[in-house]
């Protein structure tokens, strides 16, 4: 499972508002509850009293697939279907007794009580949404005043280590990693016309992750650490994927898998738990680095899974790399390339000979030229026959509805 390199960092509460706005369209039979533990004396709001008061809810995350935020002030946020709200109750409860010695919990019953607020997200879900907005904008104004005051000390990390490994893991164990699932489509863009997506790359972010659960480690320091962090990721990933009752979870999207992952008996469960059908429109993605570690080990996953009717891309594949890939030999359907502005130079050298004639080898069509981050990326890609692209102007074009600027005015140059 790979990280998301080029999206900007997030906080709970803004992965708060992401999973609200994504839950609209299935909000129906669901409840939200906010204990609101920023509201206690000051001594009953300490670190370890808030994550006393979260182990609460940890149980009922796995139990009943809820999802649970912890916001930077201490509030708890719990949200799940309503046939388990009797079950929520009683940990309410339980979180209540915990600080019966504060004013705010004496309150129970009453018109002013303020210790936990209730959403029937099917009659109330505006005003949760507004909660969320209003949370996220705080938090918003408070990371920026912090980044004003001590930039340098926000961003000082100390490396990985087997011990934060192991709470980094136990932590994901009960996160609700759907809040840090980023999806960005893969698009058909043809000369003129608007990107038609083909599929959604599923990923977790791991900047997202590090910032939520452990913003003062650098997850990448450590080689080893960080690909055993990333397997344990693929799991819970895929446990997400088997539960999911979101619609575009159910088909058409690619996942970068660990080759041990494709062996496991998560993915086992995972393969079992798809609609007929479904296979054959999910890509899975291996980075270069995975497959050359190994080779024994991936072709057999590989023949494993394309057996079942999965599809595979060879990910991570850079200009000067992509002349050593055989992609028949390798077994697999696409190859991500990384655009790099240098491709556009056009230099006439042996080298970019090289590159070119290795692209038509692959086939043009079987390419995805990803990390586009400008038009300039799109207009190479038509220049050298690549259809699929992927990046940050590609889902500009797609949300905004429009084809390319730079082959749009071609286009219609041509036709004058």
């Amino acid at each position: 499972m790979k990280q998301g390199t080029t999206e900007k960092t997030t906080s709970v509460e803004r992965l708060l508002l992401d999973h609200v706005e994504r839950l609209e369209r299935n909000r129906a039979g669901r409840r939200a509850v906010v204990i609101r533990l920023s509201r206690l004396r000051p001594n009953n709001r300490g670190s370890r009293q808030i994550r006393i008061a979260a182990n609460t809810f940890e149980a009922l995350v796995k139990q009943f697939d809820g999802q649970m935020f912890v916001l930077q002030q201490g509030d708890i946020v719990f949200i799940c279907k309503y046939e388990n709200a009797s079950a929520v109750d009683a940990a309410v409860t339980k979180v209540r007794y915990l600080f019966d010695d504060d004013p705010l919990t004496a309150q129970l019953g009453t018109d002013a009580d303020g210790f936990a607020d209730w959403f029937d997200l099917d009659t109330d879900f505006t005003r949760f949404r507004a909660l969320a907005e209003e949370t996220a904008r705080e938090d918003e104004a408070g990371r920026k005043r912090l980044e004003a005051i001590a930039p340098a000390a926000m961003a000082e990390r100390q490396p990985m280590d087997p011990t934060a490994l192991g709470e980094l893991i136990n932590a994901i164990a009960t996160a609700d990693v759907s809040n840090l699932l980023r999806r960005q489509a893969v698009c058909t863009i043809a000369p003129g016309e608007v990107p038609r997506p083909l599929f959604r790359e599923l990923y977790v972010s791991i900047a997202d992750l590090r910032d939520t659960i452990m913003p003062r480690r650098d997850l990448f320091s450590d080689r080893w650490l960080f690909q055993y962090l990333t397997q344990t990721l693929d799991k819970r990933v895929l446990a997400l994927l088997r539960k999911a009752d979101d619609v575009e979870l159910a088909h058409s999207y690619s996942l970068n898998l660990n080759v041990s992952t494709l062996l496991s008996p998560e993915f086992l469960a995972f393969d079992a738990s798809l609609k007929s059908g479904a296979r054959g429109s999910i890509v899975i993605e291996i980075e270069k680095v995975e497959i050359f570690a190994d080779l024994g080990a991936y072709l057999f996953a590989r023949d494993f899974a394309r057996e079942r009717g999965y599809r595979f891309c060879l990910d991570s594949v850079t200009r000067l790399t992509l002349p050593f890939m055989d992609r028949n030999r390798l077994g697999v359907d696409l190859i991500k390339l990384f655009w790099n502005p240098d491709m556009a130079e056009g230099k006439s050298s042996d080298r970019e000979r090289e590159f070119l004639t290795a692209l038509e080898r692959v086939g043009n069509g079987r390419v995805i030229l990803a990390r586009c981050d400008t038009e300039q990326a799109i207009e190479f890609g038509h220049r050298t026959g690549i259809k699929l692209f992927q990046g940050r102007i590609v889902d500009t074009l797609l949300n905004a509805r429009r084809p390319p600027t730079l082959t749009r005015n071609r286009v219609a140059a041509a036709s004058r």
